[in-house]
């Protein structure tokens, strides 16, 4: 098994890095069978990124702090832990933006697409489903859609749903919603097109963003899901994602 290990700029990951390559070897990327990630959810993002429309798998070990999408770190066996392991096959939402001065930007998203107001006033925004409107305008800080994976990461901090990975929605929350005030947001089906439309974009501009990608003043978002590629996570079997996005659900 040809091994790439990626490490967090941190001491610790650093230092485990150190430790594990010269116990097990280590490769590039383009030679590798898998690469193991050590860090948190944010190197593991990058990773995934990294791997998007490859068959290259990331088993990845926690050198972080929360490390929801990371197994235990343990140095014992790691051959044979990657060789036991459960793979889960991630879809990225693809990202397609417009901006103010007519340019189209494009991003894919492994959490979610978000778009944020840039100053102080509330942003605008008009929501269409499958070429219809479905919400004609929504007064917020922002609005999100998430993938089932990225459920529990900014969709769960705006009180959006976490989504189980076989349900086939997305999850599609408001932030600070101000009108209409009690709107929480909805569920759409994995294969929705969604249009984000910005009113008043000189006087409201907004950002929107897809995991790393940031555009400022944008006037049109569509977002859909690409179901045509993914990147492979690896997982302990007493850490399968599916069963901590459940547990996940009953956790206060």
């Amino acid at each position: 098994m040809e091994i790439a290990f990626i490490a967090a700029q941190t001491e610790a990951a650093e230092a485990a890095r150190a430790r594990l390559t010269a116990r097990y070897g280590d490769c590039a990327v383009k030679d590798a069978n898998v690469i193991v990630a050590l860090g948190g959810d944010g190197l593991m993002l990058e990773c995934l990124h990294k791997v998007l429309g490859t068959k290259l798998p990331v088993y990845g070990m926690n050198c972080g702090s929360v490390g929801f999408m990371m197994n235990e770190y343990h140095e014992e066996d790691l051959p044979g832990r990657i060789a036991r392991s459960l793979s889960s096959v991630l879809h990225p939402l693809r990202m397609h933006a417009i901006t103010a001065s007519g340019v189209v930007e494009e991003a894919m998203a492994m959490n979610e697409v978000a778009l944020l107001r840039q100053l102080r006033q509330a942003a605008k925004i008009r929501i269409s489903v499958d070429h219809r409107e479905r919400l004609a305008e929504l007064i917020c800080d922002g609005v999100l859609i998430s993938t089932p994976a990225g459920s529990t990461a900014y969709n769960l901090s705006a009180h959006g749903p976490i989504i189980p990975l076989t349900a086939n929605l997305l999850p599609l929350t408001p932030i600070s919603a101000f009108r209409p005030r009690r709107w929480r947001g909805a569920l759409l089906p994995s294969t929705a097109d969604v249009l984000f439309e910005i009113l008043e974009p000189e006087k409201r501009p907004v950002a929107a963003v897809a995991d790393f990608t940031e555009v400022r003043n944008v006037v049109s978002v569509a977002v859909s899901e690409d179901r045509s590629i993914g990147a492979t996570v690896l997982f302990d079997p007493d850490r399968a994602l599916s069963e901590r996005i459940l547990t996940e659900q009953f956790t206060a």
